[in-house]
């Protein structure tokens, strides 16, 4: 299990009514990894709502985080309905935007209900992490305490594998992994969707490289992630096992777009994401 715990290292000191700061834990980083800088996102605006539950958030990167300082998170109230409530939040780094956020709260209720179907796949025992996918990549996989911190906390096992063909045969522009927390967490929402928020940036953009036989860290390569949006559809335990399928149906203009579905290992939908993001590809791979 690894020794960073979310919960800690994602909360927020309370500066003012709606102002908040918090903290990054990736100094082997040049920047700021995206999903932390959601879920952060999603604590400070949960700090200002009430008795309603995200259902909905949509998101910016405007420049890159530096990890090196704090974040200050500033909370605007939209709007509070009778049942939908939305929030606004500027992320600020030395005097400017890194990021913006939106997110809309919803009283629970009742109403019509249908889901797509999970995806038939074997289970996450004996798959390799993420960390260790990565890894293989270069000439061997990462030793343990070599692996990048903001990978630590969510156990991540993919499916299919993350690695070019080695004949040069392009690969189908979708993929999935098995996903949940590694740490307990408490049963309330605003920390199942923080931390849910957190994984869904994991492997999502380099759904979008695999019919390119590129990836992440291919040296030439410049990937970024534009924007990202999610919608939580159903209650979950996220410290269990969900199925995490991506795919990618268009790559154009140096960007590529990508789309995910989480489903409990029971098959119940419980959220959806979608991110476009810059595949700039310069030189030789």
């Amino acid at each position: 299990m690894s020794d960073i715990d979310l919960r800690e290292t994602l909360k927020l000191e309370q500066l003012e009514v709606n102002l908040f700061r918090g903290a990054s834990f990736t100094p082997e980083r040049d920047r700021i990894y995206g999903g932390q800088v959601i879920a952060q996102a999603v604590l400070a605006a949960y700090a200002t709502v009430e008795n309603r539950v995200c259902h909905s958030l949509h998101c910016y990167f405007i420049r890159p985080g530096d990890p090196k300082i704090p974040i200050i998170f500033e909370v605007d109230h939209s709007r509070d309905g009778r049942s939908f409530t939305t929030r606004r939040v500027v992320a600020i780094q030395h005097g400017r935007q890194i990021f913006n956020f939106s997110a809309s709260f919803q009283t629970p209720e009742d109403g019509f209900e249908h889901q797509s179907e999970m995806p038939q796949t074997v289970g996450p025992d004996g798959l390799p992490d993420l960390a260790e996918a990565l890894g293989r990549i270069g000439s061997h996989a990462a030793p343990e305490e070599q692996r990048p911190t903001y990978l630590q906390p969510i156990d991540m096992r993919f499916v299919d594998t993350i690695e070019p063909d080695p004949d040069g045969k392009p690969l189908e522009p979708r993929q999935r992994a098995w996903v949940r927390c590694a740490h307990p967490l408490p049963a309330e929402p605003r920390w199942q969707h923080a931390v849910m928020a957190y994984a869904s940036d994991l492997g999502l953009l380099s759904t979008s490289l695999r019919p390119h036989g590129s990836v992440w860290n291919s040296p030439k390569l410049q990937a970024a992630s534009l924007d990202h949006a999610m919608w939580f559809h159903r209650p979950t335990d996220f410290t269990q096992w969900h199925l995490y399928s991506m795919d990618s149906p268009s790559a154009f203009g140096g960007r590529g777009i990508n789309r995910g579905t989480l489903y409990r290992d029971d098959g119940t939908l419980v959220a959806s994401t979608a991110q476009e993001g810059l595949i700039r590809f310069r030189g030789d791979k």
